[in-house]
């Protein structure tokens, strides 16, 4: 069956995104945005050299961001590789913060399916209440929907209870048609959440990329009654950026998405910023960068 692209006017939505990110937020507001992003970041570390040090650090972290400021939520979950997924669970057991892993050949996706599969059990097994799956690029870009569809039906029956986040990494994808074609795609493929990127590319989420995967919930929620949530991940690093994405969601789909179970962002360097810009607010000065800790 060949494949039928709903066309998406890249200008439209680029101005969109734009308009809205000129919003300006006052100090109350922006002290309860920065409250509300911090409660929905997943904290990730995906790096060769994490360790179980590391990891718990990062743990202790995600449950107190800032111990001077006890008002500061924790965050939604901590994302790790399935090797790690044994230390984040034993370090944030009863705090509510989620463990999150990897999954399925992070980043690339370039593995069998048997593999991927493999790794998901793995990683529930582990611990991990949720999977952060990626598609297979190769599959999607030939054309083969069919596959991927397949693909991410077997990960998610790999994943049992746990929730599961489809990776689209849309800088690989030729348009914000696709963007949406593959965001569809995932939906009726049974993801939970789908998410931006990886995290591993030059950009991932981008105004626009996220204002259209916003947007394909939100047609999805309102033929079918089903919530999808969705994860900005990829060059999210600033406060200014966080909360650009909060008024994206606020402004698409309400202030029923405006919650951790719907919206999620994937970083590691967000919430020393966030916590900056509160201290500022707090101060009338920036806290120092050396008072945060880098993980």
């Amino acid at each position: 069956m060949s494949r039928v692209l709903v066309p998406v006017n890249r200008v439209g939505v680029d101005e969109r995104a734009a308009a809205l990110g000129r919003r300006s937020i006052k100090t109350s507001a922006k002290r309860e945005g920065i409250r509300l992003a911090t409660s929905m970041i997943d904290l990730t570390t995906l790096e060769g050299a994490d360790t179980p040090g590391k990891v718990r650090h990062l743990c202790a972290k995600a449950v107190c961001p800032d111990p001077t400021r006890p008002e500061i939520p924790s965050v939604a979950a901590v994302c790790v590789y399935p090797a790690l997924v044994g230390v984040a669970r034993d370090a944030l057991e009863g705090t509510g913060v989620a463990v999150a892993s990897v999954a399925t050949g992070f980043p690339a996706g370039q593995t069998s399916l048997a593999v991927k599969v493999e790794e998901t059990r793995d990683a529930v097994a582990a611990g991990a209440s949720e999977i952060d799956m990626v598609i297979s690029r190769e599959a999607y870009l030939s054309g083969d929907d069919a596959r991927v569809m397949h693909e991410i039906q077997a990960v998610k029956e790999a994943c049992g209870n746990a929730h599961l986040k489809v990776i689209l990494e849309t800088h690989e994808l030729p348009s914000y048609a696709h963007v949406r074609h593959a965001s569809q795609l995932a939906i009726d493929a049974g993801a939970d959440v789908i998410k931006t990127s990886t995290g591993k590319v030059a950009t991932g989420a981008t105004p626009g990329v996220v204002l259209v995967m916003l947007e394909t919930v939100r047609d999805h929620y309102l033929r079918t009654g089903q919530v999808v949530g969705v994860k900005a991940a990829g060059g999210v690093s600033t406060t200014k950026a966080a909360l650009h994405l909060l008024v994206l969601v606020k402004e698409t789909l309400g202030d029923d998405w405006l919650t951790p179970d719907r919206f999620r962002i994937g970083a590691s360097s967000l919430l020393n910023d966030l916590l900056m810009q509160y201290a500022k607010l707090d101060g009338g000065h920036y806290g120092r960068a050396e008072d945060f800790s880098k993980e």
